[in-house]
């Protein structure tokens, strides 16, 4: 089932970040990671953006590594202050999941 697109989008930085924080990654590497953990339906044409915004925000730097396959790639890895966001987004996350979940399974609190 295709995920819908706004809720993925509000998202799509704590993906990022947390793949980011598991291990070092390239623009279409990131982008298959996410395919293959189910997000059939993000682009590079969504990826590529949110990297340049985590990275101008400083939770993001990059470095280019030589490929022995074509261009030198950019790598993204989390800064300290990317770690502090994932954790503070992990978060909220959870807090929000816990609170919809309550709503969808046991309807509202009177």
């Amino acid at each position: 089932m295709p995920h819908d697109p706004q809720m993925l989008k509000g998202v799509l930085a704590l993906l990022l970040l947390s793949l980011l924080d598991a291990d070092d990654g390239y623009g279409y590497g990131i982008v298959t990671r996410l395919k293959a953990a189910g997000f059939d339906d993000l682009s590079e044409g969504t990826v590529y953006p949110a990297l340049t915004r985590l990275e101008g925000a400083g939770y993001l730097t990059s470095s280019l590594v030589r490929s022995g396959s074509g261009p030198a790639r950019k790598y993204y890895r989390t800064t300290a202050t990317g770690r502090d966001e994932l954790a503070r987004r992990t978060a909220s996350w959870r807090a929000l999941v816990a609170a919809v979940d309550i709503i969808t399974t046991e309807g509202a609190p009177r």
